[in-house]
């Protein structure tokens, strides 16, 4: 679980790109707005990073609280067309802090506005990692947000944290570093039990880990413990190392370089290809995929997913959509792109591929999903190893 050397860990210039994460309270004063002289601190630290050579992304929260602030919005849950207003004042408020911030080190800034179809629909997927890669190819520092103009609860990310992981494994970091008002990750959350302890090196997310995650601690951050080990399972899983870091201090990036206490989570050992990391991190699967015993073995040996070992299908998805797969004890073991609409789907669960002609009046795959299509995203992984193992041996 955790204890891992921290001779794992390297210094923040050896990496070749970095994602960097801000929250909302770090950037933004309820009161007073712009936390300017903390920017421009951080805006250091990235010029620092950058002379070695190391590519740098921002994944910046706090165009809402900005906005708020700037509109003087009142304190509380603001209705959806304020966020959205808010959001509409404090985007360009935000650009340009970090334009005019970044510029004095002769860094000049990018804005890029995602929205969850951004990385979640592959097209997309792709063209907005072209944009990313050519800021990063010309020089420029990528400031990155969600576009809360646009998205609802629908159709949002939702928290900020995740966003840098998608973004993080699409353009190929090997760093993800969230800062954030609490200095990593604890045994239970500290502000409400004493005896909690602190994690220094964490060698896999394991249900032990995420159990450990506790709720947001601030109005003008919507993330929370919750969202950062969410946000390590997507990538570390692609071979991407995480650090969860106190962003309260000025130069919080030096601060990391020179062994401030920080949580550092390893890249997973076997990182999925670029596709799969794609498929991984999906953030709403269409459907759910609930299995037996069998199938839940097979995928953990790197098999496919057969119509016979399905249990059970919720949700409405179509031929190509990415499907969760769920054990017999409710927790999901991998995700994947599957081969039948769901009324298809259903007709077929839990009968046996050659049986899917005769039912469908047509041959389709044999395949429920396809081991080239899926992706292990849960605890069988090292169960199955296990198993495989003992056969060998026996």
């Amino acid at each position: 679980m955790t204890g891992g050397s921290a001779n794992s860990r390297k210094a923040l210039s050896s990496y070749r790109r970095i994602v960097i994460k801000i929250g909302s309270a770090l950037l933004v004063d309820r009161k007073t707005g712009l936390k300017s002289a903390w920017l421009d601190s951080v805006c250091s630290d990235i010029a620092n990073l950058r002379a070695t050579g190391t590519d740098v992304l921002v994944v910046s929260s706090g165009a809402i609280a900005l906005g708020r602030t700037v509109l003087d919005l009142p304190s509380g849950a603001l209705k959806l067309e304020e966020s959205q207003a808010a959001a509409a004042v404090g985007q360009i408020a935000l650009a340009r802090a970090w334009s005019e911030s970044l510029s004095r080190d002769g860094i000049v800034a990018g804005q890029i506005l995602l929205t969850l179809g951004d990385t979640e629909e592959r097209r997309r997927y792709l063209n907005g990692r072209a944009t990313v890669k050519q800021l990063l190819k010309i020089g420029a520092v990528p400031i990155i947000n969600e576009n809360d103009t646009v998205a609802t609860s629908e159709i949002r990310y939702g928290d900020n944290d995740r966003l840098a992981a998608r973004v993080a494994t699409m353009i190929g970091a090997d760093l993800l570093i969230l800062l954030s008002d609490i200095d990593g990750l604890y045994t239970a959350p500290p502000h409400i039990d004493p005896e909690a302890k602190f994690l220094e090196t964490i060698d896999a997310i394991t249900p032990e880990i995420e159990a450990m995650a506790g709720g947001a601690a601030s109005e003008l951050s919507r993330g929370g413990m919750r969202t950062k080990i969410d946000a390590g399972k997507i990538a570390t899983g692609a071979g991407c190392a995480m650090i969860i870091a106190s962003g309260k201090l000025d130069h919080p990036l030096r601060a990391v370089e020179q062994g401030t206490r920080c949580s550092w989570f390893a890249p997973s050992e076997t990182p999925v290809t670029a596709r799969k990391t794609w498929i991984a991190g999906q953030l709403q699967p269409a459907g759910e995929l609930f299995v037996d015993e069998g199938a839940e073995r097979a995928l953990g040996l790197g098999k496919s997913l057969l119509p016979a070992g399905v249990r059970r299908i919720d949700g409405h998805f179509h031929r190509g959509d990415t499907v969760a797969i769920i054990a017999t004890d409710g927790h999901e073991i991998a995700r994947g792109l599957v081969s039948y609409d769901a009324d298809e789907a259903r007709q077929i669960t839990g009968r046996k591929s050659a049986e899917i002609e005769a039912i469908l009046g047509y041959a389709g795959r044999a395949a429920m999903v396809h081991r080239d299509d899926l992706v292990v995203t849960g605890a069988i992984r090292a169960e199955a190893r296990s198993k495989e193992e003992a056969v060998h041996a026996g």
